[in-house]
């Protein structure tokens, strides 16, 4: 049985995963902001081997005690899931900098700072992997315009995981930045490509196929390499 954090598994693609894995046999250690507000998580303790922790992560004192609570517990997988999408004036014209700097801190801060937290516990295992919920929002190679804040966030967390790729690879831990899809979710709309079912299911098959030659790529959910 393998073991697997994943953050913002209370809603959307994180609660999705976090089904998907339990029904699989994993140990899934999942973490929100409050799981006493977690109603939908919370329900899934009778399904599987499930441990929920509050962690709110851009509060240091919360990711220092999360990790000690997780001392000396093997970490197979990592998936830094927990996102915001940046708030609504995040155009040329109107742009809310207090909110991007809080952008920057959720979705690319944060995931380097667990990652690195828990780097110990990944060493643990035998295939140890970090997958960090990315955009296609994010590519460089992309044309459209608007949510700067969320686009640059996301570009931002693809070089440092592809930086945090070369450093780790040395200790055999694989990290990747990985597109989800265009996902019907709160953040996604109503009109997106995707049920989230699908898109977490692609994560899945994707996530078990890791070696180290993925490693440093910019993958999406269906397997296919994105350009940066």
């Amino acid at each position: 049985m393998e073991t697997i954090v994943i953050t913002g598994a209370n809603r959307g693609i994180g609660l999705e995963l976090t089904k998907q894995f339990l029904h699989l046999g994993w140990h899934v250690i999942a973490t929100c902001r409050d799981k006493s507000k977690a109603d939908q998580l919370n329900m899934l303790t009778s399904r599987g081997k499930l441990s929920t922790h509050s962690l709110e992560l851009t509060n240091e004192s919360d990711v220092v005690e999360f990790c000690t609570a997780l001392s000396g517990v093997t970490v197979d997988v990592l998936i830094n899931n927990a996102g915001v999408l940046g708030g609504d004036n995040q155009s040329a014209n109107n742009m809310d900098y207090n909110e991007w700097l809080k952008t920057f801190a959720v979705n690319t801060l944060a995931p380097f700072h667990l990652a690195t937290s828990l780097k110990g516990n990944l060493q643990q295992s035998s295939r140890p992997r970090i997958v960090s919920i990315s955009s296609g929002m994010a590519s460089l190679s992309g044309q459209s315009i608007g949510t700067y804040a969320y686009r640059s966030s996301k570009a931002a967390l693809n070089k440092v995981m592809q930086v945090l790729a070369n450093e780790y690879k040395q200790d055999g831990i694989i990290v990747c930045p990985v597109n989800p899809g265009w996902v019907r979710t709160d953040m996604g709309g109503k009109g997106a490509d995707i049920s989230v079912e699908e898109s977490a299911a692609g994560l899945v098959a994707l996530i078990n196929g890791l070696t180290l030659d993925h490693s440093g790529r910019f993958l999406s959910w269906d397997g296919e390499e994105l350009s940066w």
